[in-house]
């Protein structure tokens, strides 16, 4: 059996997803619900029962989704000031609006590396660019990731 993340979704669609059987918690928060017949614990992390083939979703290289894949850190000095997205390779060089070619930098970098390359400039990445998972920038996104959640993804939040 996989445990490979597939999506978020609600503590309602999780909780149904137990209750008609189709899901099994894995990890349960520090609260229950209950009603007249029933009391269950609110899922933190469920598991399908039946592999259902997922639909991965694509993602562009929006700014949004640029700042989120590099936790809002500009990936030349660390800094969490004025960002801005910086082409790697500069556009006037034949850089392109992709993953790997696009990082988040501050006003101050990116002024400083201007249309030149890192090697040019004399600057070095912090961390080489790449294209995440649907899963892994919709997790991104959430201002406070769940401790509990750690133990089953893939990549370092």
């Amino acid at each position: 059996m996989a445990y490979e993340a597939i999506g978020l979704t609600s503590i309602r669609r999780a909780i149904v997803l137990v209750i008609k059987g189709k899901a099994e918690s894995v990890v349960d928060r520090d609260r229950k619900i209950r009603s007249e017949s029933l009391e269950i614990s609110v899922p933190s992390i469920v598991r399908l029962k039946y592999y259902i083939r997922p639909i991965y979703k694509s993602t562009y290289p929006t700014r949004r989704n640029i700042l989120i894949r590099d936790r809002y850190t500009c990936q030349y000095c660390g800094s969490d000031k004025d960002l801005t997205v910086d082409h790697v390779i500069p556009k006037v060089k034949g850089g392109k609006d992709t993953w790997e070619n696009m990082v988040c930098a501050c006003k101050k970098c990116n002024n400083k590396k201007g249309n030149l390359t890192p090697e040019e400039a004399g600057m070095k990445l912090l961390s080489k660019p790449r294209k995440p998972s649907y899963v892994e920038l919709l997790i991104l996104s959430k201002k406070n990731v769940p401790e509990e959640w750690m133990d089953y993804l893939f990549f370092k939040v």
